[in-house]
């Protein structure tokens, strides 16, 4: 017999018992499903991941003012203003691993239109900020140098804040706004940019120029001190290590810190939390699949105990084949086979299964959905691998039976 005919024997075989051999291969089903569904997930959660910290800056460092000591009483990293606006100059003209870097300055105010009112956030800043912040227009411009040197009473503006006071689709350039009492001419509404990891609502902001901040916004002045914290963005060739080393450098010659002394601010690296969130996802989808990888090894030996109880079941069967002049090798070939073939079926019905829960779980999660062909061909392998090394052993038994004792067989 050829490898053709022997195929179509097997497949008659386990179509004999369509319930059992879907029983059979149930746990191929799982395990391949659970690999596939699992892989998918994980990577689409990285990728969902990597999505919300590219939205806050790539390369992206977060410079802070001191601490307060007083009294015993320490506060935390900001509650000291110690960065100046000279320190801002210093930072984008002397570090050549510096691309650009912008203040934050912010506070929560009530936002007046015509007939709406609004309670969000208003960020003084610097037109560098928009570009650091991975921010884009979508309604007439962002903020420029000359509002800034200038003190213009203009705002760029976010499209929550739009909707709440003229509604959704409106365009808001040219009208008119008042924040604290203070009337501000809309120049721009930013393109929707989401959620930050923490929930935030990027989209529930205002924009306006650091020198209007603090003219007509804050509460206080502090003279050469920036109230807020500042974002670094490195440069991509230098990455974020060298950018603070440097950073730290600069900060301590300026403020004539002595070598023994304690930084009077403090620099935060977001891609390191970035990559702790990325090794967090994939240590737990490594532990997903390798759960699911256990459902395989469950399936090969369901497919081992149904191959031994078939060749119990066919020992006359064997009999008469040997009796007509099958060799012992087509037996063990006939019954490989049959191994080979119920967990590969398996391993496709896993698959389409695996893809399905996948697509489900992500339209849940509001995750993207990436499915690895890589990963499908190894599963479809791994199965295939499961189904001939439990199916070698009853296959074995089955091409070692002794015709005579065979055909006796009742």
């Amino acid at each position: 017999m050829n490898i053709l005919e022997t195929l179509m024997l097997a497949v008659r075989s386990l179509l004999r018992s369509k319930m059992r051999s879907f029983l059979t291969a149930l746990g191929i089903i799982i395990g391949v499903g659970a690999v596939i569904a699992m892989v998918a997930i994980g990577d689409g959660a990285r990728a969902n991941v990597q999505k919300v910290f590219d939205s806050m800056g790539t390369n992206l460092l977060i410079l802070l003012p001191g601490s307060t000591n007083s009294g015993g009483a320490r506060g935390g990293f900001g509650t000291q203003p110690s960065i100046t606006w000279d320190d801002l100059e210093a930072i984008r003209t002397q570090l050549p691993s510096v691309r650009a870097a912008a203040p934050e300055m912010r506070t929560s105010a009530q936002v007046f239109s015509e007939d709406q009112n609004w309670t969000t956030s208003v960020t003084g800043t610097t037109p560098d900020f928009f570009g650091v912040r991975m921010y884009s227009i979508d309604q007439g411009r962002l903020l420029n140098e000359a509002d800034v040197e200038s003190g213009a009473k203009v705002a760029v503006v976010g499209q929550t804040v739009v909707e709440k006071l003229y509604g959704s689709g409106f365009n808001p350039v040219g009208q008119v706004i008042r924040i604290k009492k203070m009337p501000f001419t809309i120049v721009g509404m930013t393109a929707r940019k989401g959620q930050s990891p923490m929930g935030q609502d990027y989209d529930d902001s205002i924009f306006v120029p650091a020198t209007s901040f603090q003219r007509q916004l804050q509460s206080q002045s502090l003279g050469k001190f920036i109230t807020g914290m500042i974002y670094v963005q490195a440069d991509a060739t230098s990455g974020t290590a060298r950018a603070q080393q440097e950073l730290t450098t600069l900060l301590r010659e300026r403020h004539r810190i002595a070598d023994d002394g304690q930084n009077d601010f403090d620099i935060r690296d977001l891609s390191e939390l970035a990559n702790n969130r990325q090794q967090s996802t994939e240590t737990l989808s490594l532990l997903l699949a390798s759960i699911a990888a256990v459902s395989l090894v469950v399936g090969g030996i369901g497919i081992m105990n149904i191959m031994l109880v078939s060749v119990t079941e066919r020992t006359r069967e064997i009999g008469v084949r040997v009796a007509v002049g099958a060799r012992p090798r087509d037996i063990l070939l006939q019954f490989l086979i049959e191994a080979l073939t119920l967990s590969l079926l398996g391993g496709l019905i896993g698959a389409g299964v695996g893809m399905g829960v996948a697509n489900v779980l992500a339209q849940q999660f509001q995750w993207p959905l990436l499915v690895r062909p890589d990963v499908i061909l190894v599963a479809l392998g791994f199965s295939a691998l499961i189904g001939v090394g439990f199916g070698l052993y009853p296959a074995r038994k089955a091409s070692r039976l002794d015709p005579i004792d065979a055909l006796r067989y009742e």
